[in-house]
């Protein structure tokens, strides 16, 4: 794979003072931190840069401020919540540059933490600016992007800090390349690729992008629903969007060309009521009733897209195949995730996953942790999977 330097390549880092960009935009109701996923997965840096002597600064974004200092998505209560993950002291500082930044830095000794401030309180993060990315490198002597997730975004803390410090992947930046070079940059063959939810229109550049790369595409939720209705099928009242029929057909021909095959459902769970529990029935996709709509794949797709993920060697998986938050439509995403986590345990698939509601679906199946990787990056992974460059880890490059 591409060369990055990772904290491998760092020697002494007794006193240094490392900028670390960590992700901690994190869900929050209420007040408190519902999921601490992603500041686990930072967990590992930031002891291992304290352990070895480092002053660990964190540089994070939270919300979407637009520029400007707003007391609701301040830092300040996740440095409570980064400290428990951690069970390490962590300090907070008010601002990420200026005289609150520098005085807090100024007052760290050896394996210190300290967090500062949102860093989208400031235009100039969002913008590149070079006067706040000076700013922001003025505190550090070495610069680590743990934060995979903001990588695609061409901000100050993500790319701007990277050409004007010593730059490093951190190991959860480091674990997120090997495998998505394991997934779709040199993959074991076969390649099935899985893309569910609910809209082709946000994913025609992955579906694009996917059909080139992989040995099947396995097309579920909503999403086959559009797909069945460009071959002229009536979906009834079901999700679906008519006017990307071209799309879809543009799709399928590229798929045709590039000798991939496409897996679309040959029967579905339907019901007239989007519940928990509705009454419902399986039929064949072709006779889907008028009023009804089909919110799962059937037994015989399920059994379809089982035996492609018995096939493949590496699978990649983005969105779910049905409508798995409400029972009885989860059957599929269940049936699929488990079918390839036991396949996973046993060594012969590669499962490399991620984007928004997936990690969700993964989790209700109970296998998020049997997989091989599971991102948690949303965007940035989606567009790894769309083929598009990410600029916080292409400056990251040797």
């Amino acid at each position: 794979m591409t060369a990055f330097k990772t904290l491998d390549d760092l020697t002494d880092l007794t006193g240094k003072r490392v900028l670390l960009r960590v992700d901690l935009n994190v869900p929050v109701k209420d007040g408190k931190v519902t999921d601490t996923t992603r500041i686990e997965r930072v967990a590992p840096t930031i002891r291992e840069l304290s352990g070895k002597g480092a002053k660990v600064i964190l540089l994070a974004h939270f919300g979407r401020p637009k520029g400007k200092a707003d007391p609701s998505m301040s830092l300040d209560p996740i440095a409570g919540v980064v400290e428990d993950v951690l069970d390490h002291r962590v300090n907070f500082a008010s601002d990420c540059i200026g005289e609150a930044a520098q005085k807090a830095v100024d007052a760290m000794v050896d394996g210190d933490v300290l967090l500062l401030e949102n860093t989208r309180f400031h235009a100039g993060e969002e913008k590149n600016d070079p006067g706040f990315t000076e700013a922001l490198a003025k505190n550090g002597d070495i610069y680590v992007n743990d934060a995979f997730s903001a990588a695609h975004r061409a901000h100050a803390s993500t790319e701007g800090l990277a050409h004007l410090l010593p730059a490093f992947a951190g190991r959860t930046m480091q674990a997120e390349l090997i495998a998505l070079e394991k997934g779709l940059g040199k993959p074991a063959r076969p390649v099935v690729a899985i893309v569910g939810g609910a809209k082709v229109s946000s994913k025609i550049d992955l579906l694009k992008n996917l059909v080139k790369k992989v040995d099947a595409l396995v097309i579920g939720g909503g999403m086959a629903n559009t797909f069945l209705a460009a071959r002229g099928i009536d979906v009834g009242k079901s999700l679906c969007e008519h006017d990307l029929a071209a799309t879809v057909n543009e799709i399928e021909a590229e798929a045709t060309a590039a000798g991939c095959a496409l897996v679309l459902p040959v029967d579905g769970v339907v019901a007239r009521e989007f519940k928990a529990n509705a009454d419902s029935e399986t039929v064949d996709v072709t006779a889907i009733p008028a009023d009804a709509m089909m919110l799962d794949i059937g037994p015989k797709s399920i059994a379809s897209v089982n035996a492609w993920i018995s096939k493949a060697d590496t699978l990649v998986w983005n969105g779910p195949l049905g409508a798995f938050e409400i029972p009885p439509f989860d059957t599929a995403t269940v049936s699929a995730a488990q079918h390839a986590a036991r396949r996973t345990g046993e060594g012969l698939l590669v499962s490399v996953a991620g984007g928004g509601d997936t990690v969700s679906a993964l989790n209700h199946a109970g296998v998020a942790e049997d997989f091989t990787y599971v991102s948690t990056a949303g965007g940035a992974f989606l567009e790894w999977m769309e083929g598009k460059p990410l600029p916080g880890v292409d400056v990251l490059k040797v």
